[in-house]
């Protein structure tokens, strides 16, 4: 039986971590639940009980915490992750504060796992976790040589502020947390802008693929966009294979493959959507055909949703992961 702490459980992604550690039925002990000082005092259900949200501070994390599952910001898991590490406690981080760290693992539990000595575990990007899955499916058969990503991300990727914008839109009223309205909009910006004309979410993309899949010198590119949808995020991959192959066969390789679900069907009009993964626990792909202007590079299209497999489920299954070892 384990001591766990929830960082940010007061947020949209901590309530989610609750509802799965709950669904799941994991050998918890004690649960603690922290949250900032705005949130202190509210109190939250836990398998039918009522837990109180404590402040996170320095003190708390001298506490004996066997795993601590961080979602909370990137500023916040700098300053208390490793706090939390020193006092013996594995962290599962959700912000991209430690995701590029050479020292620190970058896990998707159905690619890889954790190895390094440190004991804090980034979990990736919500639209990576997504790509990535499929993409070890596709690599392990032909072999990856290029990734071209286009992501339709829902607004739930922004919290509850995102919901939030989305539901001013279509009351008439302006934005508070994108730039420009999202309701009836599409936005062909995530994050802030780099030097290179990249977002920091694109070279998120990017950059972790490529750890990820152990792939540093793989060719990837993205582009990323919120869309006027709550839940669910989709992707457009663009995949060129090493070996030579055929739609059948890349069809074929997915088929059985734990946390996918193949729905391609289109004589049928049967094709993923984010209705149908809003959710669910599955990775849905479809779509997929060849593409008349490459050689062997086929289109594949992938949609999950960004709170579940994108990012509490992610974190779980880490959790569950490490529990196993």
């Amino acid at each position: 039986m384990y001591k766990i702490a929830i960082v940010g459980a007061s947020g949209l992604v901590g309530t989610t971590i609750m509802e799965i550690l709950e669904r799941k039925n994991l050998p918890i002990k004690e649960l603690t639940v922290l949250a900032s000082s705005r949130s202190a005092g509210k109190k939250v259900l836990f398998k039918g009980k009522e837990l109180s949200i404590r402040e996170l501070t320095e003190e708390v994390t001298k506490e004996d915490f066997d795993y601590v599952l961080l979602s909370a910001g990137g500023d916040i898991s700098l300053k208390f992750a490793p706090l939390f590490e020193q006092n013996g406690a594995v962290v599962i981080d959700n912000s991209s504060a430690w995701r590029m760290d050479p020292e620190i693992d970058l896990v998707v539990p159905e690619v890889n796992q954790a190895t390094s000595d440190r004991k804090i575990i980034a979990n990736p990007n919500c639209s990576t976790i997504q790509s990535v899955s499929p993409l070890k499916v596709l690599d392990d058969a032909f072999g990856l040589k290029r990734v071209a990503y286009t992501t339709y991300q829902s607004v739930s990727g922004s919290g509850l502020a995102g919901i939030e914008d989305l539901e001013r839109g279509q009351r008439g009223e302006e934005p508070l947390n994108y730039p420009y309205p999202i309701y009836d909009n599409v936005l062909p910006q995530i994050d802030d802008f780099l030097e290179n004309g990249y977002t920091k979410e694109e070279q998120k993309m990017i950059d972790e693929t490529r750890k990820i899949l152990n792939h540093p010198d793989l060719a990837v590119t993205a582009t990323c966009v919120r869309v006027p949808v709550k839940s669910s995020h989709s992707v457009a991959m663009n995949v060129t294979f090493e070996k030579e192959t055929t739609v059948e066969e890349v069809k074929e390789a997915f088929k059985n493959k734990p946390g996918i679900v193949l729905k391609d069907n289109p004589e049928n009009l049967e094709y993923p959507m984010a209705s149908d993964a809003a959710g669910k626990d599955d990775i849905f792909v479809g779509r997929i055909r060849r593409d008349a202007s490459l050689d062997n590079t086929f289109h594949i299209w992938s949609v999950s949703d960004n709170i579940l497999k994108g990012a509490a489920l992610n974190t779980v299954q880490i959790l569950e992961q490490e529990m196993n070892k």
